[in-house]
């Protein structure tokens, strides 16, 4: 249960390409906000410019989240709201802010979602693959034996899978999924909601020869 006196952690989606897709309760949650912590100060700062608002900002990310996370949570009992932003999409979702708000519960801060983007629901959306039930994987592991091991996990999961991709590994990662769950259905969208964004749809066999062509940030969506 929230402890009155405190602040609020505001856990906001941001963009993650189209600045049309913010939310006036998005803005209004940033101008009203005390603190905001970023996953990247200088690309929020950005936003904030293009906003014209002026707020302090603590960084928040992979590397500090755990001692920021200690730092953040004090700020919030000495009554101060804060904003957690990441550089695109739902903070916490393959982005950093899991520990945070595992912490403001743990110390009974409320924290409020400021619901927004998300790649991999507006990926699952355009797929044209079931939707009624689906896991989300986010990335898999680099290491090439981690990465066939948690494939071959899934490939018998009953449920559409998401992922999130780099444009270097795309093959690679294509190939592997061919060779472990076979030639089936996958939707894979490139740069959701930017100028080049493009979706893609068809079995994995046929998209693995020009999956080099698929610049900038991929969400696969997958039978």
């Amino acid at each position: 249960m929230a402890t009155e006196n405190y602040g609020t952690l505001y856990v906001c989606a941001t963009p993650i390409g189209n600045l049309s897709d913010m939310s006036e309760r998005f803005i209004e949650t940033l101008k009203s906000a005390d603190i905001i912590a970023a996953e990247d100060t200088r690309h929020t700062l950005k936003l904030l410019n293009h906003l014209g608002i002026k707020k302090p900002m603590i960084s928040y990310y992979e590397h500090n989240k755990r001692e920021r996370s200690e730092v953040l949570t004090e700020k919030l009992k000495s009554g101060l709201n804060i904003a957690l932003v990441s550089d695109a999409g739902t903070p916490a979702v393959s982005d950093p802010g899991e520990d945070l708000v595992a912490l403001c519960h743990d110390e009974g801060i409320k924290a409020i979602p400021i619901p927004g983007c998300c790649a991999a629901v507006s990926a699952l959306s355009v797929s044209g693959l079931p939707t009624g039930r689906f896991c989300f994987e986010g990335f898999l592991t680099v290491n090439k034996q981690g990465r066939k091991e948690r494939l071959e996990e899934l490939k018998d999961e009953q449920r559409t899978v998401i992922f999130y991709e780099a444009p270097h590994r795309i093959r690679k990662t294509l190939s592997n999924m061919l060779e472990v769950m076979g030639d089936r259905n996958i939707s894979i969208g490139r740069e959701i909601s930017k100028i080049h964004e493009e979706i893609y749809r068809d079995k994995i066999s046929n998209l693995i020869d020009i999956s080099d062509t698929m610049k900038g940030e991929l969400v696969l969506v997958v039978e």
